[in-house]
C-alpha cells in the first residue's frame, strides 16, 4: 500500500503540489488525472524519488520511502513520457544494461530477458537497435525493461501520448496484462478515456490540489450518468441528469441541434475545474 500524507512540493515561490493526501492500494490501478501544471508529474517524480517533497511524506507498506531507502526503491519501477534509452542499443542490450544496473545474475538477466520479450512480442526482434524500431515497439521495450527487476509498483507517467489509436488500444491491453499479475500501477495521462477505460479510482488535480478522488464510475454517477449537448452562439452547453427519462425529456423540450449521450470522465473534470484538458 502507497500513504502519501500531506504531500507539498514547492519551487521557489510556486506550490506544484499543494498538501495532497491519498491511499492506494496493493494491487490497484491508479490514476492521476489535470491539466498541465497540475502537479501529476511532480507526483510521480516524488514517488519515484527523483524529487524530494518540501512537506509531507510518502509511505510504502508503512515504511518511509527517501533516497536512502533503496530496497524500497528496488520496488519501484518507472516508464516515463520520453523515450529513454539509447538509440544505439539493441533490445537484448537494453535488457542486460538494466539487469546490470541492479547487480543481477547474468544468468537471471538473459532468462528474465527471454521471457520478457517473448511475452510482448519483441523475441524476433530482440537484436534491432532502438532507433529501428516504431513508437509501440519502443514502448513495449520501456515495460520490459521496466519489470525486469520484477518490481512491485508501476509508475506511468503519459506512457502513451503521442501515440495513434491503435498502438495506444495495444498498451492498454500490455497495461492490463501487468496490472492482472497483481502490481500496482500508478498511470498519469491526459486521456480521460484511458483513465476511464483502466483505472480501478483515479484522482483528481487541479493547481497542485486534490479536487476528488473515486472510481470514474462513481465520479460519473454523482455528476449523473445521462448527458444532453445543445450547440448555443457561446458554444457547446452540457446539462447532466442522474435519470435517462429526465434528459430525454429535456431533450425533446429543447430547440435547435442538441444530442442526447453517455456522461464521460472528462465531463466530470471539466465541471470541477471549470475548463477542458
Amino acid at each position: 500500500m502507497i500513504e502519501i500524507k500531506n504531500l507539498t512540493k514547492k519551487f521557489a515561490d510556486f506550490t506544484a503540489v499543494d498538501h495532497v493526501n491519498l491511499n492506494i492500494e496493493t494491487g490497484e490501478f491508479f490514476g492521476l488525472l489535470g491539466p498541465n501544471g497540475a502537479g501529476k508529474t511532480t507526483t510521480i517524480s516524488m514517488l519515484s524519488t527523483i524529487l524530494l517533497p518540501t512537506d509531507g511524506e510518502i509511505l510504502i507498506d508503512g515504511v518511509k520511502i527517501d533516497r536512502k531507502a533503496s530496497s524500497l526503491r528496488r520496488k519501484l519501477s518507472v516508464i516515463t513520457q520520453e523515450y529513454s534509452m539509447r538509440q544505439d542499443m539493441t533490445a537484448d542490450e537494453v535488457m542486460e544494461y538494466q539487469g546490470r544496473l541492479y547487480y543481477m545474475p547474468k544468468k537471471v538477466i538473459r532468462e528474465k530477458t527471454d521471457e520478457l520479450l517473448e511475452y510482448y512480442g519483441l523475441a524476433g526482434y530482440r537484436n534491432r537497435s532502438v532507433r529501428r524500431m516504431s513508437g509501440g515497439m519502443k514502448r513495449k521495450l520501456m515495460i520490459c525493461r521496466a519489470l525486469m527487476t520484477e518490481p512491485e509498483i508501476l509508475l506511468l507517467d503519459e506512457p502513451t501520448a503521442g501515440m495513434d489509436a491503435l498502438s495506444r488500444r495495444q498498451m492498454w491491453n500490455l497495461l492490463r496484462q501487468v496490472n492482472n499479475k497483481n502490481m500496482t500501477i500508478v498511470l498519469t495521462t491526459h486521456y480521460m478515456e484511458e483513465a476511464q477505460a483502466l483505472c480501478d479510482r483515479v484522482a483528481l488535480l487541479n493547481g497542485g490540489k486534490l479536487q476528488k478522488c473515486d472510481s470514474p464510475e462513481a465520479l460519473i454517477k454523482e455528476l449523473g450518468a445521462f448527458a444532453v449537448d445543445k450547440t448555443t452562439e457561446k458554444g457547446l452547453v452540457s446539462r447532466y441528469f442522474h435519470d435517462r427519462k429526465d434528459a430525454i425529456a429535456y431533450l425533446e423540450s429543447e430547440e435547435g441541434d442538441t444530442s442526447f449521450r453517455a456522461t464521460t470522465l472528462e465531463d466530470v473534470f471539466v465541471v470541477c475545474a471549470g475548463r477542458k484538458l
